[in-house]
């Protein structure tokens, strides 16, 4: 350990120097602050409309007044479940000026998934959109929940007047009716409260300003507790990484908000700095492209299967991407073939990083300029610290030169989770965050992740947990066992693929039942194939093991790469 942080004392490659601290600051005070400085300056390019900071920090105060005439006080959970538009930035903010604590709920989510959360949590208010996609889904939930109200937008509101009004004319079919129930408001007669909320004295160290719901190798989502200095620190670490704070900075804002990644990456660093989020609501790669034209835009995180989509786009040959200096890849291993043929097409470059939903989440990132490892995740960023422990016992270091379970100290490590200190118990050792991923660290101070102590597979930068999908699988009488893994997929990185035997005298297969289990699954966690197996392997006292199946598709998928390299 010493002589890691003495690397990155010595040969730290980030621009700022690795060693240093962060003072408290209060995510409300992060976004005044930026608002008070730069009142002017464009913070949303939404589709064309923009709106300014001074703006915005106007909505983020009625927003804040609104809640609070609805009875919100300091500590309650209020709930986005909104794609990226302005409502989301003012409702995040907005909340956080009341008291509460937000938290996340995405839209990829079942019904039956976001009813969990709201009982978890205790979240009584709810923002989302009248959207076909959303509404019904927030219905059933308001039914069948704790959640007492809803607080409904409409998309039309936050586009620039011509657009609205063809929205409201042509795009009729995809905006659900709004029912009429006492438990719903209206987005706008929210903001009619005044912008005089009353103020909320918050400590920055111990209030939970984001309850962001990650899953674990077992059972169900838990709730990280991310406190105001968690996220503002984060923020400030990200920011430290870049070697040219005082360029423009003009973010593609499509990697969803709902996701930690882009809550720190996008949402945060970028109103800390005072820079402008050109927003999309969801990814599609000819409206990126579009917005790339249009708004030069200086950078662009995003997972993988992003930038992938975009090297497949017929139109990528013929954007000027001169702008853009930076893309940030998280969430999925980047592939390094990825990486090459991204820089090569654009001329920017394409870092990887590496977190935790439980770290805010950024620990690791390659450096913007400089030395850039593939397949390393970087360097730890400022005010992180990063070790080995064993695999077996994290209470001492792994042996001289093998790979040990990463652990991860620092102001973005999370206070813990939402009423589960039997989890915290396993994921904290002597203050230390315990990733469950096996690394490596360099004779440069760059981490490597070599492999993965937990099961949950990567589709698309969002994580799926086997034990999940494996829950839906036992329910169907013709099941007998299952397991879930997570296979290699060019596009996704991963994709989630199934094993069962069947009981006896039971006569279905695999497509049979992966046309019965797909419907029931979110929209990443459907297995893109099941496979009807006579055993599947246990370990020595009966576990269903699931090394073997996952050694077994990696072989395949090598062999099938090798024959097409010689077909080539």
């Amino acid at each position: 350990m010493e002589s890691s942080e003495k690397v990155w004392q010595d040969r730290y490659n980030h621009p700022a120097p690795w060693d240093q601290s962060f003072p408290p600051m209060s995510m409300v005070d992060m976004v005044v602050n930026s608002a008070t400085a730069k009142p002017d300056a464009v913070m949303i390019d939404f589709l064309g409309r923009k709106t300014s900071y001074g703006d915005m920090l106007h909505i983020i105060r009625r927003v804040a007044k609104g809640l609070q005439d609805m009875g919100v006080r300091k500590g309650d959970r209020v709930g986005l479940y909104l794609p990226n538009v302005p409502h989301y930035v003012a409702a995040y903010y907005g909340a956080m000026m009341a008291g509460a604590t937000v938290v996340n709920f995405s839209p990829l989510y079942t019904a039956a998934e976001l009813e969990h959360q709201v009982e978890d949590s205790g979240t009584k208010i709810l923002f989302t959109l009248s959207a076909k996609a959303l509404l019904p889904t927030a219905l059933e939930v308001l039914d069948n929940s704790s959640l007492e109200r809803l607080i409904l937008g409409c998309v039309a509101e936050a586009l620039p007047p011509a657009k609205s009004v063809l929205f409201r004319i042509f795009k009729r079919s995809e905006t659900a009716p709004l029912p009429h129930d006492a438990r719903i408001s209206n987005y706008a007669d929210l903001l009619r409260h005044g912008d005089d909320p009353a103020p909320v004295t918050i400590d920055p160290v111990d209030d939970v300003a984001l309850l962001q719901y990650t899953g674990g190798t077992t059972g169900r989502p838990k709730g990280a507790m991310l406190t105001h200095q968690n996220l503002t620190a984060n923020a400030r670490q990200v920011r430290l990484i870049d070697p040219h704070p005082e360029a423009a900075d003009r973010i593609i804002a499509v990697l969803p908000f709902f996701h930690v990644f882009a809550n720190t990456c996008v949402l945060n660093r970028t109103v800390l700095s005072g820079g402008e989020m050109v927003m999309l609501p969801r990814f599609e790669a000819v409206q990126v492209l579009a917005a790339i034209q249009r708004t030069k835009p200086s950078s662009m995180p995003g997972v993988p299967t992003m930038y992938q989509a975009l090297l497949d786009h017929p139109a990528t040959p013929n954007i000027d991407f001169s702008s853009l200096r930076l893309c940030i890849s998280g969430g999925a291993p980047l592939p390094l073939e990825l990486k090459q043929r991204f820089e090569a097409a654009t001329g920017a470059k394409l870092c990887e990083g590496y977190g935790l939903t439980e770290s805010s989440p950024v620990v690791c990132s390659n450096p913007y300029e400089g030395l850039n490892k593939p397949g390393t995740v970087g360097q730890p960023i400022p005010g992180t610290h990063v070790k080995l422990v064993d695999r077996e016992d994290p209470t001492r270091p792994p042996p001289p030169g093998e790979p040990g379970e990463l652990v991860f100290a620092g102001p973005q490590i999370m206070k813990g989770y939402w009423q589960r200190p039997d989890a915290d118990k396993e994921v904290f050792i002597d203050g230390w965050l315990r990733t469950g991923d096996v690394g490596l660290i360099d004779e440069d101070g760059y981490v490597k992740i070599v492999d993965r102590l937990k099961d949950m597979i990567a589709v698309g930068g969002f994580k799926v947990f086997p034990s999940q999908v494996e829950e839906v699988l036992y329910h169907h009488p013709a099941v007998k066992e299952a397991l879930v893994i997570g296979i290699p997929d060019a596009y996704r990185g991963e994709c989630p693929k199934a094993f069962v035997t069947l009981q006896e005298g039971a006569e279905i297969d695999g497509e049979g039942l992966k046309a019965w289990l797909n419907p029931q699954l979110g929209k990443h966690e459907k297995v893109c194939a099941l496979e009807v197996r006579l055993n599947l392997p246990k370990t020595l006292v009966g576990k269903l093991s699931r090394k073997e199946l996952v050694a077994e598709e990696r072989a395949k998928a090598e062999s099938n790469q090798g024959q097409t390299g010689t077909a080539a």
